[in-house]
């Protein structure tokens, strides 16, 4: 089976953004639907609603809106790979091309923090990015995914982790 080239999408962000959550690859329906955490069993809209005050069910924009004004920006890793199916661990480490995080990084230079949602997107970061920019976050945390395909923690625990890393930085 030819697995497709997966390309991610443009970062959320603004000039005022101080936290970078990043995952690795949108999945396959997110790519579909052509938005960040569109499968309605990743728990990430329900924790940042749960956090920042929200309705989880508001218009995508309306969620969009909501990072921004909390000054969280949201992009991947990876600028493009090759995948089977949604997991990360179906990622072809070979086909793997980074997104500039240096580029990023000078223009949104109040990010302080960055958060990486599951191990393949800190992996690949720490690997693939971090020797490669000049100007580097002063903090970085890896919280659990909020995958449905990591089942390994309850929603509650998911939830403390990211409750504790936003307070780590203000939030």
């Amino acid at each position: 089976m030819t697995k497709p080239l997966l390309f991610c999408f443009e970062p959320i962000a603004d000039f005022n953004a101080e936290i970078l959550i990043l995952g690795s690859m949108p999945g396959q329906e997110s790519l579909a639907a052509g938005q960040y955490y569109a499968n309605r069993r990743n728990a990430f809209w329900k924790i940042m609603a749960q956090l920042l005050g929200f309705d989880p069910d508001c218009s995508y924009e309306a969620r969009l809106h909501e990072l921004k004004t909390a000054h969280i920006a949201l992009w991947d890793v990876l600028q493009s790979c090759t995948r089977v199916g949604s997991l990360d661990a179906r990622i072809d480490n070979g086909s793997i091309t980074v997104n500039n995080f240096q580029d990023f990084f000078d223009t949104h230079a109040r990010i302080r923090a960055v958060f990486f949602n599951g191990a393949k997107a800190e992996s690949a970061y720490r690997q693939l990015v971090l020797p490669a920019v000049s100007t580097v976050p002063v903090s970085y945390a890896r919280l659990p995914s909020t995958s449905p395909a990591h089942a390994s923690l309850s929603y509650e625990q998911k939830l403390q982790a990211w409750r504790a890393a936003l307070i780590s930085v203000g939030r």
